[in-house]
């Protein structure tokens, strides 16, 4: 069974920053796919990024530029570094692990998820 914990959520200012972390457990070795997810107050839980065992990124076209994706096999984590944060960036923040090779927006190739991070951007 995995285990995903999500950390780092808080409230922000527009234009700053705020890094997210997603403690895995549970685990035996490091080859898979992880991604984070967001879902704002009455809107479908949408992809924000994804990143695979050799580090191949993906971005959703809303946090390129913006945000990075990184993850720390050693320790079994993985993180979101958040600039330039926007007040629509606001909602709750998951991660999850694939069972694809390269994360994506798919959410039915994703089988575990943590229980996210509030993330509000104010104006």
């Amino acid at each position: 069974q995995v285990q995903l914990v999500e950390s780092g959520g808080g409230l922000v200012q527009a234009g700053g920053s705020l890094r997210l972390s997603c403690a895995a457990s549970g685990r035996t070795s490091s080859n898979y796919a992880i991604g984070w997810f967001r879902q704002a107050p009455g809107k479908e839980r949408e992809f924000v990024a994804g990143i695979n065992w050799i580090r191949i990124t993906t971005y959703a076209d809303a946090v390129k530029g913006r945000f990075t994706i990184s993850r720390d096999n050693a320790k079994n984590t993985l993180y979101l570094q958040m600039n330039s944060l926007k007040p629509e960036d606001t909602a709750v923040y998951y991660c999850a692990t694939s069972r694809g090779l390269v994360p994506g927006p798919d959410k039915r190739v994703y089988d575990y998820w943590g229980q996210g991070t509030q993330v509000t951007v104010s104006s």
